[in-house]
């Protein structure tokens, strides 16, 4: 049992690092305008209303990039060879997208992309059981 939430645990971990180091990079190709601040949640909603298409793609790209990572580790960390706790992290991430989706106005294409990238945890979580022979 410990396992398995540990599995969970250290998926969404290092999801997240993952998110934010993509998201990270991406704001320092298309930083926020001045004295905009992400606290300031109506100055951020009209500035992702505005945004640059390449600064919300790399947040879909930072999303793909945690949804790999959260699979494969969750996967290797419950060491059982089931989906379960990959699953479940895409599942808790993709809620917290849906989310943001929420609360920012985003256009239609984000929706669509942020939602099908969570379906890459499967394939983190297939990378992370394919067993290389020597």
């Amino acid at each position: 049992m410990i396992r398995k939430i540990s599995a969970v645990v250290g998926g969404l971990v290092a999801g997240s690092i993952c998110v934010g180091a993509v998201e990270w990079l991406g704001h320092k190709l298309y930083p926020l305008p001045a004295g905009i601040k992400p606290d300031d949640m109506e100055a951020f909603k009209e500035y992702v209303a505005t945004a640059p298409f390449m600064a919300l793609l790399f947040v879909i790209l930072a999303y793909a990039v945690g949804a790999l990572v959260a699979g494969f580790i969750s996967t290797k960390i419950a060491n059982d060879g089931k989906s379960r706790s990959a699953v479940i992290c895409g599942a808790l991430f993709l809620a917290a997208t849906i989310y943001n989706m929420v609360v920012l106005p985003t256009p239609i294409w984000f929706w669509v992309l942020g939602i099908a990238v969570w379906g890459l945890v499967w394939v983190g979580y297939k990378l992370a059981l394919n067993k290389t022979r020597v």
